[in-house]
């Protein structure tokens, strides 16, 4: 049984980790700036996209990765100061249709570079590599993700608690407009914060496409939608809270995937069930419930309004 259900969870905890680090992006923006940036899947994509074509340019993949890393934090950058930055003081409503503009701006931009043709991402020694563990066979890129991103996560919440960027941000998140008034330099908060999301996606978009090898205009929807899950599952705004949400939805989605074999390897069932049709279902009906049992997620913290 173990032998069955064992390649699954593997995959479900290297799937969850390439979630949350898409999801940190979404609730670190929306702690300080209270914007869901519905494009931060498609900044996923488009690493995924500049990965293929850096790598097809001849450069080495040591000179490759980082480069993509920061063409990725810059376009984040670019992003928040053209399309953000100048709705500062708008309704939320004009930022938010401003960041469905961007999404869809990134996916034709891809569309018209490619094509709409798939494009196959580059095989990284090491991590494509396979490995064997306890009997189940997968990629190294599976045992490395989960690694890497609480490595990830835990240099992160070092940097919110004990730097003077990180107390920035931490005043920013909790009182926008009293931060302006004490010195701090919100347009600098903002900016790092994006740069840092993005940078995260990069990662991400590194260790996703290492087992998806194909890429196209629309390959960061799903995943970007399933990071937001995450971070409403586990508290939007918590960086814990995404992490975790993170990891459970992609463990539960790849263990329905497998529930069909996992079932008739027990000898619960004779036949196949179709039940991995539900496994992205899956994700959007937990969010449905979380919203209806517990608005602010796991680790969210109930918010009173000052009257």
């Amino acid at each position: 049984m173990l032998s069955t259900v064992l390649p699954y969870l593997l995959s479900g905890i290297s799937v969850g980790g390439q979630y949350a680090l898409i999801a940190i992006g979404y609730t670190m923006v929306y702690g300080i700036l209270r914007l869901i940036n519905f494009a931060h899947g498609d900044v996923f994509m488009v690493a995924g996209i500049l990965m293929v074509y850096i790598s097809s340019s001849g450069l080495p993949l040591y000179v490759t990765i980082p480069l993509v890393l920061v063409l990725t934090a810059l376009i984040g950058f670019l992003i928040e100061r053209m399309a953000y930055k100048p709705l500062r003081t708008a309704p939320r409503m004009s930022i938010m249709i401003s960041a469905i503009g961007v999404s869809y701006t990134l996916q034709n931009l891809v569309l018209y570079i490619t094509g709409g043709l798939n494009q196959f991402y580059p095989v990284i020694p090491f991590i494509s590599e396979s490995v064997t563990i306890f009997g189940a066979t997968t990629r190294m890129v599976t045992v490395i993700t989960p690694v890497l991103t609480l490595v990830l996560v835990i240099l992160l919440v070092l940097l919110i608690n004990h730097t003077k960027i990180g107390m920035a941000m931490r005043a920013v998140s909790k009182d926008f407009e009293t931060s302006q008034l004490m010195g701090i330099k919100i347009n600098s908060v903002i900016s790092i914060t994006f740069v840092i999301g993005s940078f995260l996606a990069g990662v991400g978009s590194i260790l996703y496409f290492s087992n998806y090898t194909t890429v196209i205009q629309t390959s960061g929807a799903m995943p970007g939608l399933k990071a937001f899950v995450a971070a409403v599952f586990g508290g939007i705004g918590s960086i814990p809270g995404a992490v975790v949400g993170a990891f459970i939805i992609g463990i539960c989605e790849n263990l329905i995937k497998g529930l069909d074999i996992i079932l008739l390897k027990a000898g619960i069932t004779t036949q196949m069930l179709g039940l991995t049709t539900f496994s992205d279902a899956f994700t959007f009906a937990l969010l449905i419930v979380i919203l209806i049992v517990k608005p602010t997620g796991l680790f969210g913290e109930k918010t009173t309004d000052k009257v």
